[in-house]
C-alpha cells in the first residue's frame, strides 16, 4: 500500500459517499466573521467539517466483519504494522526509517509524512491491530515533531523537488493532524500549521516562484491543503481562500478549474486534459484534479464556505467528456497517464480505480441528471473488471462508495462505452467497440511525445510516436502485467522507429518534455463511430527519420498506412504491428499465411510477401501491400527500477520475466520513401483473418505524398488524410486535411478537420450532387451543384471536426 504520490493524493481525495460525509453532523450556512477568526457558530461548523474530513479518510462507521471491507482493512493493518515495527522510536534517532535517510532530503521527509499518515489512519480505523492504541498516538505525535524540528520547518529554504515542500509533505501532514487532532498538543499543532503557512500559504501561487500561478491538479492539491489548514487553525479566511482558489477569484478566473482551457493546463471542451502545458494527462493529474475537487465540494457542502460557483458544471461535464472515453472496464488507458506509466505502484488498474472513486464521490453531490448516469457507468466498470477487482485496489471509504452503487437495484450497469473520439487538444484518439478499444498516442509541436524527469519514465522515447494500444475485453492485464519494465521499448506497437540505442531519459532533477517539430497530429470523427487520424513523424533531434502515418478506425478493423518513410542515418527502420505481452507462461499460437509457427521461445522468422498473420486470442493482421514481415517470440526480463528510479515512485529491482510476440515490417537500412499498409482485426479468428485478406473489404485509395485514404464498401465510407491539396476517391480537397464521407442511401454525412492547424479555410468537393442540407455546422457552407462543394472555416478551430449532413 506504499503508493505513488499522485495515486496517494487521488486516493485520499476521493473517498466517501455523501451519506458518510454528512454523518458528521449539520453545518450552518451563516458566514464567519470578516476578520478571519471563528465565532461560536463557525467553531461548531469547523468541528463538524473536521469530523467530515476524518470520515473522508477513514470511511466512517462500517462493519469490520463485512467481507467487502476485509481485504482493504487487512492491507491497511498489515502495511501499518510493518511501518510500526520498523519505525525508529529511540530518543536519539536521526531518521524515522532507515531507508529514508537522511530525513532532510525532500523526498525522504515527504515519504516520512506519507508513512506517518498510513500509521495515523490505521490508528483511527477500527479493526486494525493499531486501532486506538495510545502508544501509537504518542509515537506519532513525537514523530511528527521530530520531522518538523529536523527537516521541515519554516526556517528552511526549499531544496530539491518543490512538490514535496509545497504539496506532498503538507497534504500528508494536514491529514495526520486531522486524524490526531485530539491528541496533538496546541504547540505542536501551531508548529505544523506554521510550516504549512510557510510552504503552502495559498493555492494561487508557487511558493518558490511567486510569479508562477498554480494550475490544474497542483491548484486543487493546494486548495485541499489550505482548506484543512483553515479548519485545523480555525481560520475562516483560509477556508474562503481554498474555496476561491478553485475559481481563481484572485486572478479573475484565469486559472479557474471550472472553465474550459483553450491553451495550457486544464480540461478542454473536446474532453482533452493537459498538465505541464503540453502533456496529455487525464489519467494522472486529471484524476488528481477531479478527486481533489470532489473532495472539497463534499467537505465544504452546506457550510458557509461551500462552493457556489455556477461554472462547477464544467467539472461535471468533464466526467463524461474526459474520463468515460479513457476508462476501459475500470482501467485507465496508459496513453493519458504520462510518466506515471513507469510507476510500479500506480498501474492502469489502480489509476482507473482512483478515477472511479473520484467520479462516485462527485456524484454524491452532483445534480441527478449527471449523477444517475455516472453511477450506471461506474457500476458497469465495477462489475466487468474481474482481472483486478476494485476492492483489491480501493481504500475503505472508496469501497463504501462502490458498495452503495453495487447494492442499489435501481442503478443498472451501463454496457461498455462505444464510439470514436479525437481529442484534438491533446493529440489522442480513442476508438471503442463492444469487445475492444484502440487508442493512439500522437505528438506534435503542441503536445509532447513524452515527459520524463526525477528518475521517471526512463524509456519513454517512442510512447508518443503513434503508439497503438489495443485493449481486449478478455485481457484486461495486457498493459498492467509488468508490461513497461519488460517490453522492448524500441518496438512499441504502431510506431515507426530506427534501431539506434538511446540514452535513458529524465535521470536528473525536475521534469522535462520533448515536442517534435511536426504540425500534423489528429484527425476527424464521423457520426461518433468512424475516425481518421494522421501524424507526420519527425525523428528526434540529430536524426533524419521522417514518415507520414495514418489510421482509419472502423467497425471491426483499424487500417494503418505509412508512406514517405525515409532516413539517411545508417540504421534499420521498422514499423511495429504488434508487441503483445503474453504474460508469464503464454503460448498463444502465431499463424502466418495459414501455417502455424513454432511455440518456442527465441524463435524468429522473416516472411517475404506475407499476406496475413494471426495471434491466437488477440487479433488478426493483414498486410495489404505484402511487405516483409518479421516476427519474434521471446522472453524478456526487466525490473521496474530500470524504468523508474524516482525518490518516492522508484520501482523495485526484482526482475520480472514476460513472454512477447512481436510483429514488424522491415523497411531496411536508411530507406527512401518506404511504405506500409496493414490491418488490425481485434478479436478475429485465424479463419476470419484469412477470409479478410482474400475478400478485400477495404480498398486502399492512396498511400503517397499527397494523401492516404481508404474506401470501405459495406458502410459506404471513404476516408482520406490529405497531406496536400489533391483528389482521392472522387473527393477533392484544396489543402491538407482529414475527410470522412459516408453515403447511406440518399444521405451523405461529411466530417472535415485540419489536424495541422495551418489553414484558415479549405474546400472539399464531393463527387455527387446533393439536393438539400439537413444540417451543417456554422463553420461549413454548402454549394450544391453537379459536384457539391463544401467550404470549411477551419481557422481557430484547433483541429476539431466540422460536420455536415446532406441529402441527395
Amino acid at each position: 500500500m506504499d503508493m505513488s504520490r499522485r495515486s496517494l493524493l487521488a486516493a485520499t481525495g476521493a473517498t466517501a459517499a455523501i451519506a458518510l460525509v454528512t454523518s458528521a453532523g449539520p453545518v450552518s450556512a451563516a458566514p464567519g466573521p470578516a476578520d478571519g477568526t471563528y465565532g461560536a457558530s463557525s467553531a461548531a461548523d469547523a468541528a463538524a467539517l473536521l469530523e467530515r474530513a476524518e470520515t473522508l479518510l477513514t470511511g466512517g462507521a462500517f462493519d469490520p466483519a463485512d467481507p467487502d471491507f476485509a481485504q482493504a482493512l487487512d492491507t491497511l493493518g498489515d502495511t501499518a504494522r510493518g511501518l510500526w515495527d520498523t519505525l525508529d522510536r529511540d530518543a536519539g534517532r536521526t531518521t524515522l526509517w532507515v531507508d529514508l535517510a537522511p530525513v532532510t532530503d525532500a523526498g525522504n521527509f515527504g515519504q516520512s509524512y506519507t508513512r506517518l499518515r498510513t500509521l495515523a489512519l490505521a490508528w483511527a480505523t477500527p479493526g486494525t491491530p493499531l486501532a486506538a492504541d495510545p502508544d501509537v498516538a504518542d509515537a506519532l505525535v513525537a514523530a511528527l515533531r521530530f520531522v518538523h524540528d529536523t527537516a521541515y520547518h519554516p526556517g528552511l529554504p526549499e531544496k530539491g523537488n518543490w512538490w514535496f515542500w509545497e504539496i506532498g509533505a503538507p497534504r500528508a501532514l494536514m491529514d495526520c493532524c486531522v486524524l490526531l487532532r485530539d491528541r496533538l498538543p496546541a504547540a505542536d499543532l501551531a508548529a505544523h500549521l506554521a510550516v504549512v503557512d510557510r510552504f503552502c500559504p495559498d493555492a494561487d501561487r508557487r511558493t518558490n516562484s511567486p510569479a508562477l500561478a498554480e494550475t490544474g491538479a497542483n491548484r486543487t492539491d493546494k486548495a485541499v491543503i489550505v482548506a484543512l489548514r483553515g479548519l485545523l487553525g480555525q481560520d475562516t479566511a483560509k477556508l474562503a481562500s481554498a474555496r476561491d482558489a478553485l475559481s481563481d477569484v484572485r486572478d479573475g478566473g484565469r486559472n479557474s478549474l471550472f472553465r474550459y482551457a483553450t491553451s495550457g493546463d486544464g480540461f478542454y471542451e473536446d474532453g482533452s486534459f493537459v498538465q505541464h502545458d503540453v502533456v496529455a494527462y487525464t489519467g494522472s493529474y486529471g484524476t488528481v484534479l477531479l478527486g481533489g475537487a470532489a473532495y472539497l465540494l463534499a467537505l465544504l457542502a452546506g457550510s458557509p464556505w461551500a462552493v457556489a460557483d455556477p461554472e462547477v458544471s464544467v467539472m461535471y461535464e468533464a466526467v463524461e467528456r474526459s474520463f468515460v472515453p479513457v476508462v476501459f472496464d475500470g482501467l485507465m488507458m496508459d496513453a493519458v497517464r504520462g510518466r506515471a506509466v513507469s510507476r510500479e505502484r500506480a498501474g492502469d488498474h489502480r489509476d482507473g480505480a482512483a478515477a472511479v472513486a473520484a467520479i462516485l464521490l462527485l456524484a454524491a453531490g452532483a445534480p441527478a441528471a449527471y449523477a444517475d448516469r455516472w453511477r450506471a457507468v461506474a457500476k458497469g466498470w465495477l462489475t466487468r473488471n474481474r482481472t483486478t477487482p476494485f476492492t483489491s485496489l480501493a481504500t475503505l471509504p472508496q469501497i463504501a462508495l462502490a458498495k452503495e452503487v453495487l447494492g442499489d437495484s435501481t442503478v443498472h450497469a451501463e454496457p461498455r462505452t462505444t464510439g470514436s473520439a479525437v481529442f484534438a487538444d491533446m493529440d489522442r484518439v480513442v476508438h471503442r467497440r463492444p469487445g475492444w478499444a484502440c487508442t493512439l498516442s500522437l505528438s506534435s509541436k503542441r503536445i509532447s511525445a513524452y515527459e520524463a524527469g526525477n528518475g521517471e519514465n526512463l524509456h519513454g522515447w517512442y510512447t508518443g510516436d503513434g503508439m497503438t494500444y489495443l485493449y481486449d475485453a478478455d485481457d484486461l492485464g495486457q498493459f498492467n502485467d509488468g508490461f513497461w519494465p519488460t517490453v522492448d521499448p524500441y518496438r512499441l506497437p504502431g510506431t515507426t522507429v530506427d534501431t539506434r540505442r538511446r540514452a535513458d531519459l529524465g535521470t536528473g532533477g525536475g521534469t522535462s518534455t520533448y515536442r517534435p517539430a511536426n504540425a500534423v497530429a489528429g484527425g476527424a470523427v464521423l457520426q461518433g463511430r468512424y475516425a481518421s487520424a494522421a501524424m507526420e513523424l519527425t525523428g528526434p533531434p540529430g536524426t533524419t527519420l521522417r514518415a507520414r502515418k495514418s489510421w482509419f478506425l472502423l467497425d471491426n478493423a483499424v487500417i494503418a498506412l505509412g508512406s514517405g518513410i525515409t532516413s539517411a542515418d545508417g540504421y534499420a527502420v521498422e514499423t511495429v504491428l504488434e508487441n503483445r505481452n503474453l504474460g508469464t507462461g503464454g503460448r498463444h499460437r502465431l499463424t502466418v499465411d495459414g501455417f502455424p509457427q513454432p511455440v518456442v521461445q527465441g524463435s524468429a522468422a522473416r516472411f517475404e510477401r506475407a499476406r496475413w498473420a494471426h495471434i491466437e486470442d488477440v487479433s488478426g493482421y493483414v498486410l495489404l501491400d505484402r511487405g516483409t514481415l518479421r516476427t519474434v517470440r521471446e522472453e524478456r526480463t526487466g525490473s521496474w527500477r530500470s524504468v523508474n528510479t524516482g525518490a518516492d515512485t522508484g520501482g523495485s529491482s526484482v526482475e520480472l520475466t514476460r513472454r512477447y510476440l512481436t510483429l514488424w515490417v522491415d523497411h531496411g537500412v536508411s530507406p527512401t520513401d518506404a511504405r506500409y499498409a496493414y490491418v488490425l482485426l481485434p478479436g478475429a479468428s485465424a479463419a476470419a483473418t484469412a477470409l479478410w485478406s482474400l475478400s478485400h473489404p477495404v480498398r486502399v485509395l492512396a498511400n503517397d505524398a499527397v494523401a492516404q485514404g481508404v474506401e470501405v464498401r459495406r458502410p459506404g465510407l471513404t476516408a482520406v488524410n490529405f497531406w496536400a491539396g489533391g483528389s482521392v476517391g472522387g473527393i477533392t480537397a484544396s489543402g491538407a486535411c482529414s475527410v470522412l464521407v459516408r453515403r447511406d442511401g440518399p444521405r451523405v454525412s461529411v466530417a472535415v478537420a485540419d489536424p495541422g492547424r495551418t489553414l484558415t479555410s479549405l474546400t472539399v468537393e464531393l463527387p455527387y450532387r446533393v439536393r438539400t442540407v439537413g444540417h451543417a455546422d456554422d463553420t461549413v457552407s454548402v454549394t450544391p451543384g453537379r459536384r457539391t462543394l463544401l467550404t470549411v472555416a477551419v481557422g481557430g478551430s484547433r483541429g476539431h471536426t466540422h460536420r455536415a449532413e446532406l441529402v441527395q
